[in-house]
């Protein structure tokens, strides 16, 4: 994990949930997953969109070519927990597909801009997989 993340983690345990500098509007979440050949355990902080009582993420990496190494573990096991605010909450993970991944990604694209520009980056390359945390 690098530096820049584990401050984040840091932030955000110590605040529940809030951190500053880039991410101080944005919505924030832990996503503990699996490594999918190593089995190690890790923890990703995700900006994510609130979907009912689910929470959306989405693998832009920046708009890179390949997607992050999280999204691959959380595929390869999608049993898992979240970090929302104060809350620790078991979840599954689901890859969204067609109309019910269009709509949360639009949305996401209109609340937080920058999400365009890494779709513009990845064009043609891969479509941004969003993922959805749904409680057991």
């Amino acid at each position: 994990m690098t530096d820049f993340n584990t401050q984040i983690i840091e932030e955000f345990r110590a605040n529940d949930g809030k951190v500053g500098g880039p991410f101080e509007a944005a919505r924030m979440i832990l996503v503990h997953h699996r490594g999918a050949k190593s089995g190690t355990e890790r923890v990703s902080p995700l900006v994510y969109q609130p979907v009912g009582d689910s929470f959306a993420v989405f693998a832009s990496r920046g708009g890179a070519p390949e997607h992050p190494s999280w999204f691959h573990n959380l595929v390869a096991n999608p049993e898992t927990v979240v970090e929302v605010g104060d809350e620790t909450i078991p979840v599954r993970a689901r890859v969204l597909e067609g109309d019910e991944r269009e709509a949360i990604w639009t949305k996401q694209k209109a609340s937080v801009p920058v999400f365009a520009d890494y779709e513009q980056r990845a064009a043609g390359i891969r479509t941004i997989p969003v993922i959805l945390f749904e409680r057991r």
